[in-house]
């Protein structure tokens, strides 16, 4: 017997029972088969972008299915990375249907909002049950304005952050007042959630249904900020990851956000900062809600989005609002451009583990139109995904993209022509190529091949 050939494994969870303990073992040589320990796995990332009030779809709208498709004009700036993204026509939400509202909130959950129902897990947390158990933070939130696109399975929101030098300083720079002062910040709230709920706990014996209801959502956020309070305190004593000159003069700024390219590129740099140092896999931008979007002056605009989606047919704004499309396209192009020129720590390039969707909840905002929303998934290679074509789903339930007829084009924004389209089984593909093992998301009603 060649005893080289052997993986010599010692079964983690027979150590345990040998031990007489339930304490969670480190990882360690012995029980890493050999043939696994030859092959390094890959981290999976997954970012998610949010492009409120949907697009001027007559100018986004591509006309033909499968491979030799043809980029619009708003999506002419992705035309290089063709092998790279897939962009996907008539997907829609239908808890989202007719409630516009709602859009950006159910984006990433598929739930169903309303006065009996509350908000439930977005695929990003979902993933981040995952891929939070390998890194700093579970994942990360940035949002321009409102809140983030993160919701947790109780159906709470999850806080976002906001200026790029606040988020620098959270990812990579040491708790002011060193580390032992951090701890014991971090155990002083523990304490002071802890002596929360013991209070709660005492007056919810005096409390009716109604209140009940709402103390129970507050109960979760408690339970939220303690898990990621004791969480911080776990990971105090890991050092941070080393930063470059380079990398810190990039990310580490104030940006203004009257210069919104800049500041899109710089929250972008610092999500591909986050991935390449693997302090967190997972992310999600706002790019603004559907009612406070911002202008973008440095382009000669200074309506905000919400205006000018609601254009009532005025040329100048429909123009200004495509310029508005192309314009953020072209910033998640930088990002999809620094993902495939930073590599991760296995030296291979960010893009190919890193799945990226970019979209709307909302396909036209004039009408509040919110079938066929405007998506791109661009990324992943390397976690399965194949790329390179414009994946329909309103093909053959329509008589086409009659593009030269307006009306008759944005009726198929109002509502889906395909009604099993649902968008969840985008997000259930993600999710699966992420390693979540679920055959079900959301309101997912098929499985999508790419």
């Amino acid at each position: 017997m060649n005893y080289l050939s052997q993986s010599w494994l010692i079964n983690r969870r027979h150590a345990l029972r040998a031990m007489g303990t339930c304490i969670a073992l480190p990882m360690l040589e012995c029980m890493t088969p050999l043939k696994a320990a030859e092959k390094i796995s890959t981290p999976r990332r997954s970012a998610f972008i949010y492009l409120a009030n949907g697009v001027h779809s007559l100018n986004y709208q591509i006309t033909q299915s499968g491979r030799d498709y043809k980029f619009s004009r708003s999506l002419k700036p992705l035309e290089k990375y063709r092998d790279a993204i897939t962009p996907v026509s008539g997907l829609h939400h239908p808890g989202s249907l007719g409630h516009h509202h709602n859009c950006i909130n159910v984006f990433l959950t598929g739930g169903k909002i309303g006065a009996a129902h509350r908000n439930s897990i977005s695929v990003d947390q979902k993933m981040a049950e995952i891929t939070g158990q390998h890194t700093r933070y579970p994942s990360l939130e940035v949002a321009l304005t409102q809140g983030s696109l993160a919701w947790t399975a109780d159906g709470v929101q999850l806080p976002a952050m906001r200026q790029c030098s606040q988020i620098f300083a959270s990812l990579f720079e040491e708790p002011k007042g060193g580390i032992d002062a951090q701890r014991k910040r971090l155990r002083r709230k523990a304490s002071v959630l802890d002596d929360n709920l013991e209070e709660v706990r005492r007056l919810e014996k005096k409390m009716g249904t109604a209140d009940k209801g709402r103390m129970d959502q507050y109960l979760t956020s408690v339970r939220e900020a303690e898990i990621r309070t004791r969480r911080a305190d776990d990971w105090l004593d890991t050092p941070l990851p080393e930063i470059s000159d380079a990398d810190r003069k990039r990310t580490n700024r104030k940006v203004n956000k009257a210069q919104a390219g800049d500041y899109f590129r710089t929250v972008y740099d610092l999500m591909v900062l986050a991935f390449q140092t693997d302090v967190t896999r997972v992310a999600t931008f706002s790019l603004g809600g559907e009612g406070d979007a911002f202008a973008i002056p440095e382009i000669g605009i200074t309506e905000s989005r919400h205006q000018l989606s609601h254009h009532g047919g005025d040329e100048g704004y429909m123009e200004k609002l495509t310029n508005y499309d192309t314009f953020a396209i072209e910033q998640f192009s930088y990002f999809l451009s620094r993902l495939g020129e930073t590599k991760d720590l296995s030296g291979k390039p960010l893009l190919h583990s890193t799945m990226s969707l970019f979209g709307s909840g909302m396909s036209y905002g004039h009408s509040h139109g919110n079938a066929n929303l405007p998506l791109v998934l661009a990324g992943g290679s390397d976690l399965g995904v194949k790329h390179g074509s414009h994946l329909d789903f309103n093909e053959g339930h329509f008589d086409g993209y009659t593009l030269d007829k307006p009306g008759d084009h944005y009726r198929l924004c109002s509502r889906p022509v395909n009604s099993d389209a649902h968008m969840s089984n985008l997000l259930l593909l993600m999710a699966q190529k992420m390693g979540v093992e679920t055959d079900q998301f959301g309101d997912s009603n098929k499985m999508i091949s790419l």
